[in-house]
């Protein structure tokens, strides 16, 4: 069984946002994500202005589907 859980790495320790579904002995992996805070303050808004587009037809149903409708 794989679990994912979120929590902190904080001053050599690592606190858990809530409590793992096992109670015995069990190997973990941890993963340590880029700072959240640091992603954050480093990005520019607007900077893709322009950049995005949807067609006027974005909503309208799709021939490959007619079938199903």
């Amino acid at each position: 069984m794989l679990t994912a859980i979120k929590g902190i790495y904080e001053n050599g320790r690592i606190i858990l946002d809530e409590t793992p579904p096992v109670q015995e002995r069990t190997e973990v992996v941890v993963t340590f994500l880029e700072n959240i805070q640091e992603t954050k303050r480093n990005r520019r808004g607007g900077s893709m202005a322009g950049e995005v587009w949807m067609a006027n037809d974005f909503n309208a149903p799709l021939e490959d589907l007619s079938d199903y409708m």
